[in-house]
């Protein structure tokens, strides 16, 4: 443990003496002072919000991430070029307790700079809310500076529509073996179209068990977070769609009806009075379609209830220690890349990665289709898909699945919405992107580190 610290308090010490260091942490605390002074917001909750915690964390985090990958890359490949490695290797310390104690010696220095950005922007967002209308001051407090739950109705079971559907439609004529995969995924989008599907006229309802939280939401305000499609074309879809909404215990006395013109494809938020759920804590929502063109609910986003589960500054320092977790993963990459090469070589293959990890949505396009070639424009699929395609199509799906377990946390989104970032999402985040992730990496970089010849990694220049 004393080897570990020491090297950690050198690598600490030494990141200052890198120019670019001090430099970007200027850059940093100045870009999270003078980002919202240059930009104004419209006087409006959502747009203060989006200014002062979106794009500041976002700013953060990318000046922070670049640094940790340059300084990783940096710290570990100067001192095996500079030949300073090798005179602390033929010490009694283990080459993992170089790696291991250089990483630490990092997340000091983000440890230092991550504190100080987010210690400004959470007195900025306090600063600038207090500048805000009444109106939007209680709009904050409802809707941002709060941990608010989320309860979805359930996905009603469909598999026996689908099951009667394909039976019929496989009485209708002769259907091909290779072409019945394709005949039930039609038939499952027609059922589950129908069980979405709002159509003129008609009405739609949920039932949402809020039971297990009743007591504690009683006298608070509900919020009804939808949104929804429609089925007509872009060139005559309208602007807004006339919704009425109906809220509360069908016979109850004191039931709200809410009429809303609602824009589609965007998400909306209805206030809910307190008072409205029944007597065994249900809350009945009942939406008419007042227009002439269908309207569609899905079921992954199209209604949900938000309730007050906690207060923002735990909850934003929950959401701060996923964004640390994630520089910590990045040290790792760094380190990792340096232990086996140079540090330009590195740094470009540490970038690369990074790139890589952004380009999911190309990767799911390439698994979509079956094919990393150009596909037929009429039919969205590759006519002949060869070895090379497949082979592609499983690299990817691998990729993906492994992007996807750092990638599954959204902590900017959660806060600027209000939503509760929990203590079992901030330990799945530490699991999956600490200890697995980096894990993966640290095991891979000590290994390079213990089987790397030293003495044969000398600066030439």
């Amino acid at each position: 443990m004393q080897a570990l610290l020491a090297i950690a308090r050198l690598t600490f010490k030494a990141a200052f003496r890198f120019r670019l260091v001090p430099v970007l942490g200027v850059l940093l605390i100045g870009g999270v002072l003078l980002l919202p002074a240059a930009i104004k917001d419209d006087g409006s909750a959502e747009g203060m919000t989006q200014i002062v915690l979106t794009y500041t964390l976002g700013l953060t985090v990318l000046v922070l991430g670049l640094t940790t990958l340059w300084l990783a890359c940096g710290t570990l490949a100067r001192d095996i070029d500079e030949c300073q490695l090798q005179v602390v290797a033929v010490k009694p310390v283990a080459r993992w307790q170089i790696w291991l104690g250089k990483w630490i010696g990092i997340m000091f220095v983000n440890l230092l700079l991550f504190g100080i950005a987010t210690t400004v922007i959470y007195v900025q967002l306090q600063w600038r809310a207090k500048r805000l209308s009444p109106e939007q001051q209680a709009v904050l407090k409802n809707e941002v500076f709060v941990a608010r739950g989320s309860f979805k109705p359930a996905v009603p079971e469909m598999q026996g529509d689908i099951d009667r559907l394909m039976a019929e439609r496989l009485k209708e004529g002769q259907v091909a073996e290779m072409d019945r995969g394709e005949l039930r995924k039609l038939v499952t989008g027609m059922v589950h179209a129908q069980y979405q599907l709002v159509r003129s006229g008609w009405v739609r309802r949920w039932q949402i068990d809020l039971s297990s939280v009743a007591d504690q939401v009683k006298d608070q305000p509900l919020f009804l977070r939808v949104k929804f499609y429609t089925a007509s074309d872009s060139s005559s879809k309208q602007e807004t769609y006339r919704t009425q909404w109906d809220i509360g215990p069908e016979q109850g006395p004191y039931r709200q009806r809410e009429l809303q013109s609602l824009s589609p494809e965007s998400f909306h938020e209805i206030k809910v009075n307190p008072g409205l759920l029944d007597a065994n804590g249900i809350l009945n929502v009942e939406v008419g379609n007042l227009n002439d063109d269908a309207i569609l609910f899905q079921f992954e986003d199209g209604f949900e209830v938000l309730y007050r589960e906690g207060g923002f500054l735990l909850n934003y320092l929950r959401g701060v220690a996923i964004l640390f977790f994630w520089l910590a993963l990045l040290a790792a990459v760094g380190l990792a890349a340096a232990s086996q090469l140079s540090f330009p070589v590195a740094a470009f293959v540490s970038i690369a990665l990074l790139i890589v990890s952004f380009s999911t949505g190309t990767m799911r396009t390439v698994i979509e289709q079956g094919t990393i070639r150009e596909v037929d424009h009429e039919t969205g699929m590759v006519g002949n898909p060869n070895l090379f395609d497949a082979v592609s199509v499983v690299g990817f799906k691998v990729l993906l699945s492994v992007v996807n377990v750092v990638r599954d946390f959204s902590p900017v989104e959660q806060l600027s919405g209000g939503r509760s970032i929990s203590w079992g999402t901030v330990a799945r985040a530490g699991g999956q992107i600490v200890v697995l992730m980096g894990g993966v990496f640290a095991l891979v970089g000590i290994t390079l580190l213990q089987r790397r010849e030293l003495a044969t990694a000398q600066n030439q220049g």
